[in-house]
């Protein structure tokens, strides 16, 4: 009886140990899953971070008045009063 206890309590711990090593096992795999989504998820903030900033700088071009007057002379062939407009007829 007392061997059958023993043999029982050594299956009981063998058991136990390796549920322990195969959870240990599944959690290091999720472990690093969510570190590599972190690491793309990280990247993906810095693009949109400079994305963002090149926006901005878009945002203070467009506003000026130099970008204004470009803009209004090349698509609308807008022109200052009394301003000659030359055109190269050869072109």
């Amino acid at each position: 009886m007392k061997r059958n206890k023993k043999i029982y309590i050594k299956l009981l711990v063998l058991a136990i140990a390796i549920y322990v090593i195969y959870t240990l096992f599944n959690q290091q795999q999720t472990l690093n899953q969510y570190s590599q989504e972190s690491k793309e998820l990280a990247s993906q903030i810095k693009e949109q971070k400079e994305y963002k900033e090149e926006l901005a700088k878009k945002k203070e071009d467009v506003t000026s008045l130099d970008f204004i007057e470009k803009k209004a002379r090349e698509m609308l062939d807008m022109y200052y009063p009394n301003e000659r407009v030359y055109v190269d007829a050869g072109m």
